[in-house]
């Protein structure tokens, strides 16, 4: 297993109570956004990495499945991970991708999640992208979820970010570490802590800030008229 990756608990010593509870409240929240909301937005989005190969497949039979999607964009993986393989149409047509048009790949290596969603940034900026659904295995959905929202500020740049987990058993070793997802939660966790210091990812403020606005400004993309209300 990659060490970097696997994060033993005792490494989290450090960190307080109530900074777990932050990140906590993050995920809770993010996960309030309706997952349906990705069957309307502009683009699909999913970042590449760890050799699942199922991010990739997941995101292209949802794009398959949805014409009304106008664009895929596929952020590059590290080359320096032994499963990586580089992105390519031959490569995605291999695993189901029929429809082209619309598909944007990068090229460029992205050997960590913050070039990734600069990149993602970047082609949402120039495209004129007006919401994305970001394709990510459950695990990771945190981590790239602020640091998209992180790039994105930078540039100053607001549009809605509809989270799409992967569907993926939680007991599914990763193929780059042989770990499953419960092994890597708090390797996610103390990256979120750290990198939340250095600017990487967006802050609890932050996302609370743009979950507010979210909410208020695109109700009419999270509330669909028609679907069905709990009582």
């Amino acid at each position: 297993m990659n060490p970097a990756r696997i994060v033993p608990e005792e490494d989290l010593a450090g960190y307080t109570a109530g900074q777990f509870l932050e990140v906590t409240k993050a995920l809770t929240m993010i996960l309030t956004l309706p997952q349906s909301a990705a069957d309307h937005v502009d683009a699909l989005v999913v970042a590449t990495g760890q050799g699942e190969e199922w991010r990739l497949t997941h995101a292209i039979r949802t794009w398959e499945a949805n014409p009304k999607l106008r664009h895929l964009l596929v952020a590059n993986g590290n080359p320096a991970e032994e499963t990586y393989v580089g992105i390519t149409l031959d490569y995605l047509r291999s695993l189901g991708l029929r429809r082209i048009e619309g598909v944007h790949v990068q090229a460029e290596a992205a050997p960590n999640t913050g070039l990734q969603a600069a990149w993602i940034a970047n082609r949402a900026q120039a495209l004129g992208i007006t919401s994305l659904a970001l394709a990510v295995s459950p695990y990771h959905l945190a981590r790239v979820y602020l640091t998209v929202l992180r790039a994105f500020s930078r540039r100053g740049i607001r549009l809605p970010v509809i989270p799409l987990p992967v569907a993926v058993s939680p007991e599914t070793p990763v193929p780059e570490t042989g770990a499953t997802a419960y092994d890597l939660v708090p390797g996610e966790l103390k990256r979120i802590l750290a990198y939340q210091g250095e600017g990487w990812v967006a802050t609890p403020a932050e996302l609370r800030e743009y979950l507010r606005w979210l909410w208020s400004q695109h109700e009419a993309l999270l509330v669909r008229p028609g679907r069905a209300q709990c009582r």
